[in-house]
Order: structure tokens, then sequence, then C-alpha cells
């Protein structure tokens, strides 16, 4: 699922999630609690205002971020 996603300069100058908005709803990032990099992709692992986790994918070319995990913290993995 493409996003729309506001970011901020971290530590070295690359974007990071700072918010973003699933469907009509804005989420803040609250925390980032993991990332790490492939060759053409950034991944974090945030948890965000409505309490779920996240993975978003920053593509690198283009673009691009994605939604690849979200886990409600209603209904945590067995």
């Amino acid at each position: 699922m493409l996003l729309a996603v506001e970011t901020t300069p971290g530590l070295h100058g690359d974007p990071e999630p700072s918010a973003f908005r699933l469907g009509e709803r804005p989420l803040a990032v609250l925390q980032i609690v993991d990332r790490w990099m492939g060759q053409n992709e950034h991944y974090f692992k945030l948890q965000a205002s409505d309490h779920a986790l996240y993975i978003l994918r920053h593509n690198l070319i283009p673009d691009t971020w994605e939604l690849t995990l979200f886990q409600s913290p209603l209904h945590p993995p067995r």
C-alpha cells in the first residue's frame, strides 16, 4: 500500500518518517523502534499515535513509501 509520508532529516541527513496518512487518517510517529537498509530501500519499524506497530519501506528509486506490516495493539501476534 503506497503512503503519503512526512519526513524529517535523520542522524545522517537521510529522510525519516515523522507522520503518515493511512487512508484519510493522519498518524504521528511516536517512536522509531528499529531501522535497516537494503540496497535500494530503507525500512523503519515504528510505533504510531494509534499505538500500533508499522513497518514502512522507503523505496529510494522511485522515491515512494509503502506499508509492509501493520500490527494492532489490540491483537498481538501469537
